[in-house]
């Protein structure tokens, strides 16, 4: 119990701490397209927002990857057990 309670301090300050970091790439972001934009350069849009969906899916699909391989486990010990 207590490990436990560590740990998720622990994490909670990380996570604290990166906000701050994550909010400021948000302006960094923005300045560059709007700079590209006003330039003429349209393409640096598509490209920001393939990867934000790239960061967005990754963590669906690898989750979905270990509830798929606890899922087979779980079934081949129950199969096992009978």
């Amino acid at each position: 119990m207590k490990n436990s309670f560590k740990f998720l301090l622990g994490v909670f300050l990380m996570l604290g701490v990166s906000v701050r970091t994550t909010l400021a790439q948000c302006a960094m972001c923005r300045a560059t397209i709007e700079n590209n934009v006003s330039n003429g350069d349209t393409t640096v849009g598509a490209t920001l927002n393939f990867g934000i969906l790239y960061l967005f899916v990754a963590p669906y699909v690898l989750l979905s990857i270990l509830g798929y391989l606890w899922y087979k486990n779980a079934r081949r010990k129950k199969k096992l057990s009978l």
